[in-house]
């Protein structure tokens, strides 16, 4: 843990500590909470909801961007209806217990966090919460129960976003933007909440229990959605590596560029939306390779024209492979302008510089550098690490986009490695401009030779004059 975490983890267990005992000075128990007719049904009504919290946080699923996601919001938020500020702050701090902490599977810093980032916001929401009047209304009792967990829950977001932010030196807004789907689910259970708590008042606890299959049919919703995405993300998994293992030398070539795509991904800051289309789309770039011969695929030696042209058509094959599948309709730029060159000189579409999509310009990045520090059939000993980004920079602003080539700079891949910086910055003519310059000098000689014809000299034969280009194209030097 750094100093610095350990300084922000403290000032927030201190203030929810001073919100907590002011709550214990300051505020009354409100005695709804307590269970009828029974001795002691104050304190027995406060350990019913503090037990009915730990019970539900304890069926937490572990979401997709790695947070833990569980129902134990609903029971706080009623107890905190029912009982005032005290009652939340106690049902936060103690019910928000998890049975991995007392397996002592988080450190003892990540416990205080965790019981403080939590406690803190309910405490907040339910001083809010009480200073609401009419509250004997129970339209005017459920939007103010419906704004207290609102309250609740944003502060927690913000507090979390902030120690994680602070622990792995992520932006808090990204974090924050990264739980708007989970704050939605939790708004959804507000309402729920308030019908515990009247449900609790009206009929007693016993009634409360109903509210288990609900909560519950909840939590199987959570966990059917990772299951399904993650066979998702394994079926797609398989995909890329069966078209990998055609070759003996890709084996496990879209997995590390997939890796290596998300970590720049990460050093420019892109969305969470913009990362997991990093992911997909960096396991299925080469997709269509399915459709490249073997013959094409597999050869050692230098491709022939046409064959050249076979194998520069799988970014379309790929993106014409994946597009009737809707969910990954993101993915579609990527996987087919992986391989455009930022100077316009790309494939299939010779896109230029910021035409090409982000995301592409990411992975084409990513694709390079994998595939330079590989062995290839044209090319048995691989780039070393250092020699690979030094092409990466030779050839910014040519093939890649300096920006991203900057990004990759920051991540793991390069981070150790000796950098100049970017090349002096050099014109280079785009490929528009460059067939446009073709252009007029190929006119100028078809005037200069008609002219010369006119005075009786006879124009040279096709097989004079520059050389044509070599009809065997070798593979380029940067895949």
């Amino acid at each position: 843990m750094s100093r610095r975490l350990g300084v922000s983890i403290a000032l927030v267990a201190l203030a929810s500590g001073g919100l907590l005992v002011s709550a214990a000075l300051l505020c009354q128990i409100d005695p709804r909470i307590s269970i009828r007719d029974v001795p002691n049904g104050l304190w027995l009504g406060i350990i019913f909801w503090i037990v009915l919290t730990i019970v539900a946080s304890s069926l937490a699923v572990r979401m997709p961007g790695g947070n833990l996601l569980d129902v134990g919001f609903a029971p706080l938020l009623a107890a905190m209806s029912l009982g005032g500020p005290i009652v939340a702050g106690l049902a936060a701090l103690i019910g928000s217990t998890q049975p991995r902490e007392l397996r002592r599977q988080v450190s003892w810093y990540g416990v205080v966090a965790n019981h403080a980032g939590i406690t803190g916001p309910a405490l907040v929401g339910a001083y809010a919460l009480s200073q609401i009047p009419s509250r004997s209304i129970p339209v005017v009792d459920l939007i103010a129960t419906v704004g207290a967990g609102c309250i609740l829950f944003s502060l927690n977001i913000l507090v979390t976003g902030s120690l994680v932010s602070v622990r792995d030196g992520e932006p808090v807004l990204r974090l924050v933007r990264a739980d708007a789907g989970a704050y939605l689910n939790m708004l959804a259970l507000a309402p729920v909440a308030w019908l515990m708590a009247q449900m609790y008042v009206s009929a007693g606890w016993w009634a409360v229990l109903l509210f288990a299959v609900p909560l519950y049919t909840t939590r199987l919703a959570y966990q059917r959605f990772v299951e399904v995405r993650e066979m998702f993300t394994q079926t797609v998994q398989s995909l890329a590596e069966a078209v990998d293992k055609r070759d003996t030398f890709t084996s496990g070539h879209s997995r590390r560029v997939q890796e290596i795509a998300m970590d720049i991904g990460r050093a420019m800051k892109v969305s969470d939306d913009e990362l997991e289309a990093l992911e997909w789309g960096g396991l299925l770039h080469d997709i269509g390779k399915i459709g490249v011969p073997d013959a094409v695929l597999l050869k050692q030696e230098r491709l022939t024209r046409d064959e050249r042209a076979t194998m520069n058509s799988h970014p379309v094959l790929g993106a014409e492979i994946i597009a009737p599948v809707n969910m990954l309709a993101p993915e579609l730029p990527i996987i087919r302008h992986h391989h455009e060159w930022f100077n316009g000189s790309g494939y299939p579409d010779r896109l230029v510089a910021d035409e090409i999509p982000r995301l592409a310009r990411i992975l084409h990045v990513a694709d390079a550098f994998e595939a330079m520090t590989a062995a290839r059939p044209y090319r048995m000993t691989p780039l070393t690490p250092t020699q690979a980004l030094a092409e990466l920079r030779k050839f910014g602003g040519i093939q890649f986009d300096p920006d991203v080539v900057d990004a990759f700079v920051r991540t793991k891949w390069a981070r150790e490695l000796p950098d100049a910086g970017r090349p002096e910055t050099r014109s280079v003519p785009l490929i528009g401009n460059a067939a446009g310059s073709m252009a007029t000098d190929g006119r100028a000689l078809a005037e200069a030779a008609t002219r010369a014809g006119s005075k009786g000299t006879a124009a040279a034969p096709p097989g004079d004059g520059p050389p044509a280009p070599d009809s065997a194209c070798p593979r380029p030097a940067i895949a």
